[in-house]
């Protein structure tokens, strides 16, 4: 696990690169997990842990880059965790490493939860732009048309943009896993749904409807992202270091009056409960931990990972941790990193412990609600 790293003081500098006023921008990624490390620490993990750490490849970025799965655990509840969907958001995979570490040890209480569940990891989903420390996966219009010939002579995907260097993976998702680019889809409704174009979304696809066919259904999936930094934890007449929201978590990103009649396996009650075993599980004290707010919920996005799946009947929670790279490099790492883990494990503790489906979903709606971070005067 990285050290956390300490704050400097509030600096004066211009807002691009001043953040929320105490921190200045372009700081050094290099101390982030890259793609080889990935494949070292879980080489480590599943030898340190005897085996009850099992490292899979589930498939290849553009470029060739491995992307694994790590699955711990034999239980019939599945828990699916991805990381860096979008490759400038990288918290989330210390952190996951963290916690797989933490299932696969002898403890009483991880061989409990492997006993109750299957606790698969992504890390890494989008190696290419990871390595390119960029949202977008690096892959040209021309190269998908290799890939997919039929598309030949339509026009990209909405979610595809040449000046930005490629796709934006987390828009390339279907809730039909059957699903196979078609010409006639082209370029995709940005309403709608993805097309599967992108090798990283059709990985992910593949272990999702792996984890279907053997166990009947994914029963939570976890995407670990990052936002801005400076949103803050309600409506404070002065905005103090304190009043910064350092995790905001939402249950849809979708409208649920307009895709519940044709998917009735949405269970936005169980995305509900699920977010709100998260808010509890970091309600300990008045740490900056604590600070959780509700991603704003006016998105209707099926073509997410998180919104596709939540259509098959998954429990969704997307994590949108404080700070992507180009805002605060590794600042607050420790403290962002051990914030992942304890939400993660909220909701394995509330899986395992015969509290999940006790949990009131009306809950959901007295998470704070994210506040703009527009009207801030640093």
């Amino acid at each position: 696990m990285l050290a956390a790293v300490a704050v400097p003081t509030p600096a004066t500098a211009n807002p691009g690169t001043a953040h929320c006023g105490t921190e200045t921008g372009g700081t050094s990624v290099a101390g982030f997990i890259d793609h080889t490390e990935l494949g070292r620490q879980l080489e480590r993990l599943e030898r340190s842990s005897q085996g009850r750490v099992a490292v899979d490849l589930a498939g290849h970025s553009f470029e060739g880059r491995e992307i694994w799965t790590a699955t711990v655990g034999h239980g019939d509840q599945v828990v699916l965790v991805t990381t860096e969907i979008h490759g400038n958001e990288k918290q989330g995979t210390t952190a996951l490493l963290n916690l797989l570490g933490t299932l696969g040890n002898n403890s009483r209480r991880s061989a409990e939860i492997r006993e109750q569940v299957t606790f698969v990891a992504v890390p890494k989903l989008n190696p290419d732009g990871a390595e390119l420390d960029q949202r977008r996966n690096g892959l040209s219009w021309s190269d998908a048309l290799s890939m997919h010939p039929q598309l030949e002579g339509g026009s990209p995907v909405w979610y595809y943009n040449a000046s930005q260097n490629g796709f934006d993976v987390n828009r390339d998702f279907h809730p039909d896993v059957s699903y196979e680019p078609q010409l006639a889809d082209l370029p995709a409704d940005p309403d709608g749904f993805g097309m599967y174009v992108t090798p990283e979304a059709r990985t992910l696809r593949d272990v999702y409807a792996g984890l279907e066919e053997q166990h009947g259904r994914v029963d939570v999936y976890v995407d670990l992202h990052n936002q801005g930094p400076c949103f803050r934890y309600g409506t404070p007449t002065e905005v103090e270091d304190d009043h910064y929201s350092y995790l905001s978590l939402t249950a849809t990103l979708m409208d649920e009056e307009r895709w519940g009649p044709s998917w009735p396996t949405l269970d936005f009650d169980a995305s509900r409960r699920a977010n709100v075993a998260v808010y509890d599980a970091l309600q300990r004290g008045n740490s900056p931990a604590s600070k959780v707010t509700m991603y704003p919920q006016h998105f209707d996005d099926p073509s997410t990972a998180h919104g596709s799946f939540a259509l098959r009947g998954s429990a969704v929670v997307l994590f949108e941790t404080a700070g992507q790279t180009q805002h605060i490099g590794q600042k607050r790492m420790g403290m962002l990193v051990r914030q992942i883990e304890n939400g993660v494990q909220g909701i394995l503790d509330a899986l395992t412990d015969g509290t999940f489906d006790d949990i009131d979903p009306e809950r959901y709606d007295d998470i704070p609600a994210r506040a703009s971070a527009a009207s801030m005067s640093h």
